[in-house]
């Protein structure tokens, strides 16, 4: 018999498999199409919401949509971009909003307006928002259920047809209300609550025992969150004989990671895998690369090469082995992995090499369809201890992702979004702040520049610094309120086209002027990435005695070249609370650990200043490349 669901079709959208998740969470099965599907894969589904996407529904590469879903007698729910396409089926307007909405918004309630999807919410509620279009006319028969600051048709619904759209994303951790408004849409479906944690495990286990029938297992092991359980599941699916873990120390490592992730295996009782030490050869192949995603695109085709390298070596016959990774879905996500999504950045288990393995079938993935929060939920219910399941996440290009390189010169095109972006920090007035700390208020632009998703569209562009009052020792007052830095950051990047990011300054060297900072020639070397170590074991030793290291999702050291000289660098602290990596906020970490930390790393003889990133996601990534 089949199972009833919810479909959720996918127009491209960061969120689209997170809307999946969240029903599944919550006990309703749901599935992904394609917008275009035929009516037919519509058969059992209860309920149909459509997702958002990176495209503009007025636009020229819209995605193809078949048009009769909406005449299905069954409930239907818009999100932002699904919001446009629910709206203009029943002849509403969509167009270019004058104010874009990254990030937080107040969502309130009309009143005089009864809807089934928002009872038992606030008649006022935080909404996590992020579009630039907007509806300017509601279709036939809707009325406005809900507005925000700026956006006038924020909830809408038209109750005799069943169909309801949303501007906001009511499917990530930031919209506090989006599992309430989800469980009643669900109600409204009839659905009965038919999937839950022991069926998902029995899926990924049958799945990866259909898929390597007959063959053997080799798994890049990282040691991080999504590898450790992946190999902890081929393990129990397969056995420890045919399966075999390949940790490859590629030189990006935290100080000391590869002697702890094999202390830590073998403490598990793990004896079926192997560190391959490749440092030189990675380094060799980032050499002088200053753009970030060949610099992504290198590291992912070096780790197939050392894997032909061990495979030769140990003579292993490739028709029986397959390749595994720990791939999540978010991943292929912002890999542009799906049939209308962009990329954003390319993951380093997406690169060529990797996706001609793929299309032919030598790859296994068993978390390919999970989210971070997932995969910590199955490394538990398996058995494995919070020390392996619940560190923070380390992508297998470690810290090369974390060093910005330049070589030192701007081109003509990047002087003029620099200057463009200096016009527009310098109109922004923040009147979030009391009197004296706006007294002292000083804004800029850094001239590196960094990776954002803004609408579900990559974006690379500066960041904006905020500073205040200087202090001794080359310390800069912290505004005590992290409500009020937040504010300010959110109106800048919505303000701002030309910014994604900002930053507060927390320490500059005194020997050093502001004229003498400039942006230096660097790359992803050893030196640099020493000094990344050096820095980043500061914080989390910090984080791990003050007991944050729990209390955040993930803790991101990025080193900048941006300096006094070409030896010297700056630092920005990038701690993020996250569920599942689609969104995120920055960490309100306690100023006086956060004060402890910038005092250490002032110590560090290489450094010339050090940033804290306010910025969420959207409209930052976690990562600035």
């Amino acid at each position: 018999m089949e199972r009833s669901k919810i479909v959720v079709l996918d127009f491209g959208s960061q969120y689209a498999h997170l809307i999946a998740k969240r029903f599944r969470m919550m006990g309703y099965y749901s599935e992904i199409e394609l917008p275009s599907a035929p009516l037919s894969a519509f058969e059992n589904a209860r309920g149909i919401v459509l997702s958002g996407g990176p495209s503009s529904i007025y636009g020229a590469d819209t995605p193809e949509f078949n048009s009769e879903i909406l005449s299905l007698d069954i409930p239907i729910l818009g999100l932002c971009y699904g919001h446009y396409v629910v709206q203009a089926g029943y002849s509403g307007t969509v167009e270019k909003a004058a104010a874009g909405e990254f990030g937080l918004a107040t969502l309130t309630l009309n009143p005089a307006v009864s809807c089934p999807l928002f009872e038992g919410t606030e008649a006022e509620q935080q909404v996590w928002m992020s579009h630039q279009d907007e509806v300017t006319k509601l279709g036939d028969g809707f009325e406005a259920v809900g507005s925000t600051r700026n956006c006038a048709f924020a909830a809408a619904q038209n109750r005799a047809k069943k169909r309801f759209s949303l501007q906001f994303h009511c499917e990530v951790k930031d919209t506090p209300c989006g599992n309430k408004i989800l469980e009643n849409f669900a109600r409204l479906c009839g659905m009965e609550k038919n999937w839950d944690e022991d069926t998902v495990l029995h899926h990924i286990i049958e799945s990866i025992q259909k898929q390597a029938e007959g063959k053997n297992v080799l798994l890049f092991l990282s040691g991080g969150v999504d590898s450790t359980v992946a190999f902890a599941l081929l393990n129990k699916a397969l056995g420890q004989e045919r399966v075999l873990g390949l940790h490859i120390d590629n030189g990006f490592m935290r100080k000391n990671e590869s002697a702890d992730v094999a202390a830590a295996y073998k403490s598990r009782g793990f004896s079926n895998f192997i560190t391959e030490d490749a440092g030189s050869g990675f380094l060799k192949a980032v050499e002088h690369l200053t753009d970030p995603q060949k610099k992504r695109m290198a590291v992912g085709e070096h780790f197939i090469s050392v894997r032909n390298e061990v495979v030769g070596r140990l003579k292993l016959d490739e028709d029986k082995w397959l390749l595994a990774q720990g791939t999540l879905y978010p991943d292929i996500i912002e890999s542009g992995g799906t049939k209308n999504s962009r990329v954003i950045k390319t993951h380093h288990n997406r690169v060529d090499g990797i996706q001609r393995l793929i299309e032919k079938g030598l790859v296994i993935e068993p978390l390919k369809d999970l989210y971070k929060d997932e995969v910590r939920s199955i490394g538990k219910k398996i058995g494995l201890e919070d020390a392996l399941v619940m560190r923070h996440p380390f992508p297998g290009p470690g810290l090369s992702i974390n060093v910005l390189c330049s070589d030192g010169t701007m081109t003509e095109s990047d002087r003029e979004e620099l200057k463009k972006a200096q016009e527009e920090i310098a109109g922004i007035r923040l009147t979030m702040f009391c009197e004296q700390c706006s007294a002292h208020l000083e804004k800029y632009i850094l001239p590196v520049k960094s990776v954002g998703v803004q609408g579900d569209f990559r974006t690379y562009r500066y960041p904006a610094v905020i500073s205040f009052k200087r202090e001794e020792g080359g310390f800069f007052h912290l505004p005590k309120k992290w409500e009020k830095l937040e504010e300010a950051s959110v109106l800048i990047t919505n303000s701002a086209h030309s910014i994604n990011r900002t930053v507060i300054r927390l320490w500059q060297n005194p020997k050093v002027t502001d004229e003498r900072f400039s942006l230096q020639e660097g790359y992803c070397d050893k030196r640099r990435l020493d000094q990344t170590r050096d820095a980043d074991s500061i914080v989390l030793a910090a984080l791990h005695r003050s007991g944050w290291y729990g209390n955040i999702f993930q803790h991101l050291t990025i080193n900048i070249p941006y300096a006094s000289e070409p030896q010297r660098c700056s630092f920005v602290l990038r701690p993020l609370c996250s569920e599942d990596v689609m969104t995120a906020r920055f960490a309100h970490l306690p100023h006086e650990l956060l004060r402890e930390i910038t005092q250490e790393l002032s110590k560090l003889p290489y450094a010339d200043a050090v940033f804290f990133d306010l910025t969420n996601k959207p409209p930052a990534t976690f990562g600035w490349e």
